[in-house]
């Protein structure tokens, strides 16, 4: 009695201790994942980095300043003039509510920070958050060890810092937390059948909905698993409990969000999660008869409930039919329809082709973006096998579905770092249990005899003595009785296959002392290599803003500030009310640093807006006059690589230009810019690609920086060198000339040229005259 008290006061002290100490390590996981992602504050300075973020920045300083009813209703008038934009009903409210409310809460507690600095920090603070949710999913599925390792390994893995860096204030900052932490609560209703749980998972859910896009992964995954679990015969009350809930409460939540509204129950993206509703509730019907019922009337009744489940299932697909049957693209999305079909982007929507996070990715972007995680995820799919459960079966499906969706757009490897880091922890805890276990059982024999093959065998007994000295223990307090020779006959059998069966399986668990401590010393090798690889990447690859550009040579550092160079004359130097046109990349970045009002921007939701910006930047100069006086554009904006080696440039652009406006404008035809199926800037270039607008505002006077005219983006010499601007004035180049800034030319100049060429053929009659002298007087 008072050694099994003993043992189990000693086993309760080591499990208190084992918690503080999981504590501790989970805090230096928070710090550590919020630390590596300030480089970009520290290498540079405190700034929003990118293009979207700066239209969610202006956002959260709108609601900080305005409030929360005012928000929901802004008709926001300096985007996509002359149409506008309804930002309340537009634009995924979770990011800008939840800067907005921690801004709220410190100045509350008289911490006086500014909106950008907030902005800039909510990032890495959610970054800490999701490596803590990560913990707790990976706990549910395989254990503490498995989630410690999980959470470490998300806390810096490139694929989620290059999203999260101090800076990068846009949706996915705050939505990967929401997708684990919808994850997590999942599977602990899973795992438990508690009705908080479902209760709270779906409000984690409404959470991910206002947060980002993204939401529709969730609503498809989730049931894919439910429907997984019925098909291979584990359905229980607690699936039930965990799934329906979710579909209840989530959907109606959903619908509150004006950006979904109704979309959450008319579109395909989540008509699957209604399909396996119904499946579902058949299924629990049919398990309730069968406890009630005898199995003659069980028949009887499973066969009417089928086909009343099978009826009603065909009816609702009829109705879900014939909603999307009239839409074009069956109710999917586009950017749904690209993830399913690669290449439909590319065929029938070319706006969502031509960002670039949206193209797939290449094998090296893995290795760049997981590093060793990529080796370790398949050792982790195995490890969730043995044995299989409801919790490891939804991670082998995470993983597999967010394999296929990163090798479709390079933007998606982001969902794939979760489980990436979540399969490797696993792979890791493992294997580190086994190879731990067979040093700590062998290192004591090392000693003792001299015998190596002894030792294992000794090593498996005690495995095999500690594995059965609880059951021992328990069949020793048990009463005894005599039992009958059947009995002993079944119970001899039951002793022998038990002891058989752990000696097999410890016999693979248990390695020789050598190879488990090289195994282990590799294993900390390629962890040393994975740290140093993403504090290389978070320090360099992902910590740059694109606002501000720098570049090393010979002579040191050199720092491009053209872009906030560019935006601060427009701001000092133009009305309040002008119009900037240019490519819809620079529409957030101009709207919210310079304030004035742009034709597009990077919302994208009028194709054929944006299509009439690329037919004028694809037309010769005065087609392009014309159409940008029609929009009342002032000024318009490029930005050209040339002198410096800036890749991301308007030229290299330019096709992307043609293609989305000779979607809507026939004449505007790629072949007519190509020589021999090839795109070229030089003396063998087009002459519609030479006399284009877009040529003309890139390359003029650009012959005078070298006096060769040699673009070092595209590495060649430009054709046409030496020409003039009749409609379009230069009225500021950037120190670098990254950015240049064109200034209409008024059509009262030509009118004027006009009326006097007509005034010197106006002796032919007085009604000429006439007509002149009121054509002089009319402003217009």
């Amino acid at each position: 009695m008072a050694a099994s008290s003993e043992t189990k006061g000693e086993g309760t002290l080591r499990k208190a201790f084992g918690g503080v100490l999981g504590f501790f390590i989970l805090l230096l996981i928070g710090a550590f994942a919020f630390s590596i992602r300030l480089f970009s504050v520290i290498k540079y300075e405190s700034v929003i980095h990118e293009f979207d973020p700066y239209f969610n920045y202006r956002v959260t300083q709108f609601l900080t300043k305005n409030g929360i009813y005012d928000f929901w209703n802004w008709f926001d008038d300096r985007t996509w003039y002359p149409l506008g934009r309804v930002i309340g009903g537009t634009v995924y409210p979770g990011l800008t509510l939840t800067a907005g409310s921690i801004w709220w809460l410190l100045n509350n507690l008289n911490i006086p920070l500014s909106v950008e600095t907030v902005c800039v920090f909510t990032a890495p603070i959610f970054s800490a958050n999701a490596s803590w949710a990560t913990y707790l999913l990976t706990k549910e599925v395989k254990g503490t060890g498995a989630g410690l390792t999980a959470a470490a390994l998300l806390a810096m893995v490139p694929s989620y810092i290059s999203r999260s860096v101090a800076g990068s204030y846009d949706n996915e900052a705050v939505a990967i937390f929401a997708l684990i932490f919808t994850f997590y609560l999942y599977i602990k209703t899973l795992n438990t059948g508690s009705l908080f749980y479902a209760t709270l998972n779906a409000l984690s859910y409404f959470y991910m909905v206002c947060s980002w896009g993204g939401y529709t992964f969730i609503i498809n995954l989730i049931p894919m698993h439910v429907l997984l679990c019925i098909v291979t015969g584990r359905y229980s009350p607690r699936l039930y409990i965990a799934y329906a809930p979710l579909v209840v409460l989530g959907t109606l939540l959903a619908s509150l969000v004006p950006v979904v509204g109704f979309n959450a129950v008319m579109t395909s993206e989540h008509f699957a999660s209604f399909l396996v509703f119904i499946i579902i509730h058949v299924v629990a019907l049919v398990y309730y008869i069968k406890g009630i019922l005898s199995p003659k009337m069980f028949k009887v009744a499973v066969t009417l409930v089928v086909t009343i489940g099978i009826a009603v299932c065909c009816a609702v697909l009829a109705i879900l039919i014939a909603l999307v049957a009239s839409s074009p693209t069956k109710g999917w999305s586009g950017r749904s329809l690209s993830l399913l079909d690669p290449t439909y982007a590319s065929k029938y929507i070319p706006i969502i082709a031509s960002v670039s996070e949206h193209q797939p990715p290449t094998w090296p972007s893995y290795f760049m973006d997981i590093n060793v995680l990529a080796f370790l995820v398949p050792a982790g799919i195995v490890a969730c096998f043995l044995p299989l459960s409801d919790a490891s079966s939804f991670m082998v499906l995470y993983i597999t579905t967010s394999v296929y969706f990163s090798g479709v757009m390079v933007r998606l490897m982001l969902v794939l770092a979760p489980a990436a880091c979540i399969m490797s922890g696993i792979a890791l805890s493992e294997a580190f249990d086994v190879f731990t276990r067979s040093i700590k059982l062998q290192l004591p024999k090392l000693f003792e005899s001299p015998s190596g093959s002894g030792d294992i065998d000794s090593t498996q007994d005690e495995v095999v003595k500690v594995d059965n000295k609880s059951a021992t223990d328990k069949s020793e307090t048990a009463p005894k009785e005599r039992p009958s020779k059947k009995n002993r006959k079944k119970e001899r059998e039951i002793v022998e296959t038990t002891i058989k069966k752990p000696l097999n399986a410890k016999r693979l668990l248990v390695l020789p002392l050598e190879a488990s401590s090289v195994a282990i010393l590799l294993l900390i090798i390629f962890g040393a290599f994975y740290v140093v690889h993403c504090v290389w990447a978070a320090a360099e690859a992902y910590s740059a803003p694109s606002i501000v550009l720098t570049s090393h040579s010979h002579d040191g550092l050199h720092v491009f500030d053209d872009f906030r160079e560019a935006y601060a004359w427009l701001r000092h130097n133009t009305d309040v009310d002008d119009k900037v046109a240019s490519w819809w990349d620079y529409g957030y970045q101009t709207t919210a640093m310079a304030n004035r009002t742009v034709i597009v921007d990077n919302n994208t939701w009028n194709n054929t807006h944006i299509a009439t910006v690329g037919t004028a930047m694809s037309s010769p100069e005065k087609p392009a006059w014309e159409i940008f006086n029609s929009l009342d554009v002032k000024y318009v904006l490029v930005v050209f690589g040339g002198l410096v080696g800036y890749p991301s440039d308007d030229i290299n652009k330019f096709l992307w230009m043609v293609r989305i406006g000779g979607g809507v404008f026939p004449h505007i035809r790629e072949p007519d810019y190509l020589r021999d199926g090839q795109y070229r800037i030089d003396a063998h270039a087009t002459p519609t690609m030479l006399n284009c607008l877009m040529y003309k505002l890139s390359y003029y006077r650009f012959v005078e920086t070298d006096g060769k005219g040699f673009d070092r983006v595209r590495r060649t010499e430009i054709g046409k060198k030496h020409f003039k601007l009749t409609h379009f004035e230069e009225v500021f180049t950037t120190h670098h000339w990254m950015v240049r800034i064109y200034k209409l030319k008024s059509p009262k100049n030509r009118i004027r040229g006009k009326s006097k060429k007509s005034k010197s053929n106006s002796k032919t009659g007085p009604s000429n005259s006439k007509r002149h002298s009121n054509l002089r007087k009319n402003p217009w």
